[in-house]
């Protein structure tokens, strides 16, 4: 009945204890606090079976954010494994248990921090600056939060029920075969990796119907803000490249449920295409993360510079080249699995091509600062430090670009500190800086500066003690993956890499430090205006926090810089508006049931309980059926009603 689930799959380490109860303890503490202030009803009417894109923006940020925690131990583990396990020593962490911490590190950071934080803005922001009420599809947006959220639970879950794959984050074969991983860490990974990718492809698909269908009236391609054309270039990414994903990690599947070997040696399988496929999704997935951020520095620069952005025109063209040559670099990551000199050649081209648009970006950035009324807020900051971390980054990239050198650091830090300057420097110092520049707009008060700044300066340093050391190590000769060395002078490095992920994670600190000293000072910090920033699109002419309705009045638009141009054109409308009926869609329970099924599904074949995976399908395709066959009827606001917000809003 159970499968191979046994009372052995609860045996763990001290360490594996530690975590799976602090992570029990943290949900009977937040049952308990829900409990005891009675808002069970309010937590599921109001967040659970939403489907209102800024509440689900919220909870895909939420969710990240607990992973952020998680990966961020991870890491620490890591870098204190490494600090003391030289020569006789052999540290605290066992081989097995290092890399299964690695592997859920990689894991966490790209597919359900990178991702979640990046889908949490543009769920936010996107449908408020193109003028729409919402995204094209409310409830594929709630159903799309749920499976991405299913996906990541199985992480958390081999905490306490298991173990976590150990084949590191991109999971080869023969390595990740049944032969060589007979366990459930490998289906762990493979079933966290096909839901959410199934959540992330379906919002893909929405968001660029949303940018493509729901645009407000006189908003051409070319009026767009740059963060919205970043995000379109984005979803084509995920349209495009997810399928490969799924299918890949699907034909894994079959080889360690059917032993279909397609991706090992036996009988003609071929462990080569799965690496092939899995870069071929997995480089345009470094631009799924990194191409929002550019929007969201495209956003901040202009706005804390006082000026328009520089060279529109040509950031729109560089985002299009940087899509386009996404998908045709993919083989950089595998130069020393012998495919020939012409093949990495070719590669190693376009692979030094692709800096050329990125680095159009980054001088538009600067001359829109150049000669500008700079104001050196936090959201500012963000920006600076990844203009220092991400060139650096680029700049090791280009170097790996060339063969050659690729032979000699592909398989050591050097590799490593190249991916987190420019993850890390770009994705999550965009985040951040979004983070700060959009917080007011949906909590209606901005965050404390003085504790936002401490936190930017510990990660800052944090950041570069943590990483600039490895690419020292990775000229040293350490490769990647090591929990233990016998070469002495490498130590003092590794203690320098350890000192800094504490110092992030006392960065970490003072982001929460930040969000508790500004709600206390909100009152203070409270514009009565919308627009504490100053901005210029579209999202700032709404109330802070919007209504669930975003406009009364859908907006026209006749500049690029929308916003800008409503408040100082002379010709601005004055006269006053009717108000009109609205009607939203309502919320439903089906994207949160189908979520749990699919959970239930990716668990029962993880243990092969295969009377539950039926089960869990049956409960699927019920859920469907209901859904479709359903009476939805919208929410119906009348015009009296929508009065009274509005005139609430504007007051408050």
């Amino acid at each position: 009945m159970f499968g191979r689930l046994t009372l052995d799959a609860f045996k763990h380490d001290w360490i594996e204890y530690m975590a799976g109860l602090s992570m029990v303890l943290g949900a009977i503490f937040f049952i308990v606090l829900i409990t005891y202030l009675g808002r069970w009803k309010w937590l599921w009417k109001e967040w659970i079976t939403s489907v209102d894109h800024k509440k689900i923006g919220i909870m895909y940020i939420l969710f990240s954010a607990v992973m952020l925690a998680k990966g961020l131990i991870d890491a620490v583990m890591m870098r204190a494994q490494q600090a003391f396990a030289v020569g006789d020593c052999m540290g605290y962490l066992g081989a097995d248990h290092y890399q299964q911490i690695f592997t859920a590190h990689g894991v966490t950071m790209i597919f359900f921090v990178g991702m979640g934080v990046m889908f949490g803005l543009i769920n936010l922001i996107l449908p408020l600056q193109i003028g729409a009420r919402d995204v094209a599809f409310p409830f594929l947006n709630n159903l799309s939060f749920w499976l991405f959220a299913s996906g990541g639970m199985f992480i958390l879950v081999s905490l306490v029920i298991g173990f976590y794959a150990g084949t590191g984050w991109s999971a080869y074969p023969p390595l990740a075969g049944l032969k060589y991983n007979p366990g459930v860490g490998v289906d762990y990974w493979l079933w966290s990796v096909q839901i959410s990718g199934a959540g992330s492809l379906l919002s893909g698909i929405n968001f660029l119907v949303t940018i493509l269908k729901m645009r407000c009236p006189g908003m051409s391609l070319m009026r767009m803000p740059i963060f919205v054309w970043a995000s379109l270039a984005t979803m084509i990414l995920v349209v495009f490249a997810f399928p490969i994903l799924t299918a890949t990690a699907a034909m894994l599947s079959t080889d360690r449920l059917m032993d279909t070997h397609i991706f090992t040696a036996e009988f003609g399988g071929n462990p080569m295409m799965y690496i092939n496929l899995f870069w071929a999704w997995g480089h345009p997935e470094v631009y799924i993360l990194v191409l929002p951020a550019f929007g969201i520095f495209s956003e901040v620069v202009p706005v804390f510079s006082h000026k328009k952005l520089f060279g529109y025109t040509s950031m729109v063209w560089a985002i299009i080249v940087i899509a386009f040559l996404s998908f045709i670099v993919w083989l950089h990551h595998f130069f020393t699995m012998g495919a020939g000199a012409n093949v990495n050649s070719f590669f190693g081209i376009m692979t030094m091509i692709i800096a050329i648009p990125t680095g159009v970006k980054v001088f538009n950035w600067l001359f829109t600062m150049f000669r500008g009324r700079i104001q050196l807020t936090t959201p500012m900051y963000w920006f600076l430090a990844f203009v220092i971390t991400f060139t650096v980054g680029g700049m090791a990239g280009i170097l790996m670009s060339i063969p050659g050198v690729d032979f000699q650091v592909h398989n050591s830090l050097f590799l490593i500190a190249h991916f987190h300057f420019v993850i890390i420097g770009g994705v999550l110092f965009g985040f951040f800086a979004g983070y700060s520049y959009w917080f007011p707009k949906f909590a209606g008060f901005r965050l404390d500066e003085k504790t936002g700044k401490y936190a930017f300066w510990c990660w800052l340093v944090g950041f570069l003690l943590a990483f600039l050391p490895l690419y020292l190590l990775g000229f040293m000769g350490a490769t990647r993956r090591l929990n233990h060395y016998d070469s002495p002078e490498w130590q003092p490095l590794f203690i320098v890499a350890a000192i800094g992920a504490l110092i992030i994670l006392a960065g970490v600190g003072f982001q929460v430090l930040q969000i508790l000293v500004s709600i206390k000072n909100r009152k203070e910090n409270r514009d009565a205006t919308g627009d504490p920033w100053n901005g210029r699109t579209l999202e700032w002419s709404t109330t802070s926090p919007p209504p669930f309705y975003n406009f009364a009045f859908t907006p026209e638009v006749h500049e690029r810089d929308a916003f800008w141009v409503m408040k100082h054109s002379k010709k601005a409308e004055t006269k006053p508006r009717k108000y009109e009926d609205i009607h939203m869609p309502k919320n439903t329970p089906m994207g949160f049931y189908l979520g749990i099924f699919s959970f239930l599904f990716g668990f029962a074949l993880i243990w092969w309980m295969f009377w539950l995976a039926a089960v869990s399908t049956i409960g699927m395709l019920a859920c469907i059926v209901l859904h479709l066959y359903q009476k939805h009827p919208d929410y119906h606001l009348s015009a009296k009603e929508v009065e009274k917000i509005e005139s609430r809003g504007q007051k408050a």
